[in-house]
């Protein structure tokens, strides 16, 4: 789409901005909205109101906020109500959060919401005359607000924006009918991008479906669709070739959890880097700036790592995994991780990693766990389960047919990925150039209504 620019711009003044159209006027935001931080919490309190709370991640995860979102029950003052009622119009933005780039996400309330109170850690900006609600949500998406308002943003371990901050937040306000027409166009382009954008979310589901139907084919019932049957004897694995065997799994590998962080410990001759449990993801171990840790020569076999080993994860998304390829004991492993080493030569570290993402992906930990505490899937846990088991030269068919079918799904997700970030990419400079004046779309709004 080729737009044309406006015909005369100007310095705006302000940082972040730069040259805007040479009508369009810069103001502080409270000159053009009324700027007000919630103090609205999620305590229920017995002489108060009920009210439904529009919270943090209401604002986070919509664009518009409506009727239909799961407001959770609150209670709020006669003040509050009255102040921090949603009506047509309004934004609301988050106004604190743990990094900067979180600061102002913005939502718009398209209509009145009665009964629904603006919660805690957002700021409601109400529109005064000669301002539109949907610019102003625009304004907050555009990269110049966001570059400005992260500077703004103050905090250590919490970052935030004081009243102040967003008061004298200067941004370009064309006029009432301009921001009536860029609203119009954004709504209607972005629409067009969001589609496409929901189209390749869409086909990578069901690509990640397909490659988790492989999976599981291949290690529970093997390549072979005409071999005899038998019953494993688990439910949630069903029938097994009659030549493959359930053994526990402690029978196959040396299972051991890594070491307990000694934050006194962290010098000397024994210094090795460690993985933690962020570091493995399924079939990706991140390596890098590993924080180090004393390993002792002769703690040297339990807790260091060869090339081949399996990374288990033993809390957070428990069952994720990862082979080491890396240099043998270069490398150690921290508690919340399972190290699984082969006790024979001939079993695949290959094949159980398929199999630990078939038991994933199917919820088998998390069904076996506590669902009374934070799942855990400790070593006792581990070693007590039963996997099928084929012969090695199956086990390793089998791996490498996965090996090539996962290849093939990657590359096609790969560029799927990529195509979303360019629609991404896209739909960010559209708003950005449209709502800064880059671009003059009312030729193009009058073109669509005509």
């Amino acid at each position: 789409m080729s737009l044309p620019r406006y015909r005369d711009y100007r310095h705006s003044g302000a940082p972040f901005l730069g040259m805007v159209p040479s009508h369009w006027q810069v103001h502080s935001l409270k000159l053009r909205a009324a700027v007000m931080p919630s103090n609205v919490d999620k305590k229920a309190r017995d002489d108060e109101q009920t009210v439904r709370l529009c919270n943090y991640t209401d604002v986070y995860y919509n664009d518009t906020i409506t009727d239909e979102l799961p407001f959770m029950a609150a209670t709020a003052s006669d003040d509050q109500i009255t102040r921090f009622s949603l009506r047509a119009g309004d934004v609301i933005i988050t106004k604190d959060s743990e990094t900067a780039d979180d600061i102002a996400v913005s939502a718009l309330v398209p209509q009145d919401l009665p009964g629904v109170v603006c919660g805690y850690h957002l700021a409601l900006l109400r529109p005064r005359e000669g301002t539109r609600g949907e610019f102003m949500k625009y304004l907050f998406d555009a990269a110049s607000t966001k570059a400005a308002v992260a500077t703004r943003a103050n905090g250590l371990t919490r970052v935030g924006l004081s009243q102040y901050a967003l008061d004298s937040l200067e941004l370009p306000f064309p006029t009432i009918s301009e921001q009536v027409a860029i609203a119009a166009f954004l709504d209607r382009e972005t629409a067009k991008i969001d589609a496409l954008i929901a189209e390749q979310e869409r086909l990578i589901a069901l690509l990640d479906e397909k490659r988790q139907a492989v999976i599981t084919q291949a290690v529970t019932k093997g390549l072979d669709p005409s071999v005899p049957m038998k019953d494993s004897g688990v439910e949630w694995i069903g029938p097994i070739p009659s030549h493959w065997k359930m053994p526990r799994l402690d029978s196959r590998f040396d299972i051991v959890l890594g070491k307990m962080l000694d934050e006194k410990r962290i010098e000397g001759a024994s210094l090795h880097r460690y993985l933690r449990n962020v570091d493995v993801q399924w079939d990706c171990i991140n390596t890098d700036a590993l924080p180090t840790m004393d390993i002792y020569p002769e703690e040297a076999e339990r807790y260091l790592l060869r090339r081949g080993d399996l990374l288990i994860c033993e809390g957070g998304e428990v069952g994720r995994a990862a082979i080491w390829e890396g240099d043998d004991l270069a490398v150690g492993f921290q508690k919340a991780l399972h190290r699984a080493r082969p006790r024979i030569h001939t079993e695949s570290s290959r094949f159980f990693f398929y199999q630990l993402r078939d038991a994933s992906a199917r919820g088998v930990f998390e069904a076996n766990g506590n669902p009374n505490t934070i799942l855990h899937l400790t070593g006792q846990q581990l070693r007590a389960y039963r996997f099928p088991c084929p012969p090695s030269s199956e086990q390793e068919e089998i791996a490498a047919y996965l090996d090539s079918m996962n290849r093939e799904v990657n590359s096609v997700v790969n560029a799927v990925t990529r195509a979303l970030e360019l629609l991404r990419e896209r739909r960010s400079a559209l708003i950005s150039a449209a709502v800064t004046g880059q671009i003059d779309v009312r030729c193009s709004v009058d073109a669509e209504a005509a």
